[in-house]
């Protein structure tokens, strides 16, 4: 399955609180992206809060822009990525 790492803007930051409701939030979510064959691997949140660079698995872009319309989710990009690590040659 291919990967994508999506660059989304929060122009007043993403809040999720540490508690029950927003581990619901989240995981909503993830049934939401299941309904279209979408996996939210992890998410990266910039300090201010206003960007998030998410990791997902999904069939094609389109699926991805699709889950992030039922999610009520900004996308500004979506681009395929491949693992390069420090281990790749050994």
């Amino acid at each position: 399955m291919p990967r994508y790492l999506i660059e989304r803007t929060f122009p007043d930051g993403l809040e999720i609180p540490v508690t029950e409701e927003g581990a619901q939030a989240c995981l909503n979510v993830v049934d939401a992206n299941a309904d279209v064959g979408v996996t939210w691997i992890h998410s990266y949140v910039a300090d201010d809060k206003t960007k998030t660079f998410c990791v997902y698995d999904g069939p094609d872009p389109e699926s991805i822009r699709n889950a992030a319309e039922r999610n009520g989710l900004p996308v500004d990009r979506i681009e395929q990525v491949r693992v390069l690590d420090p281990y790749f040659y050994r």
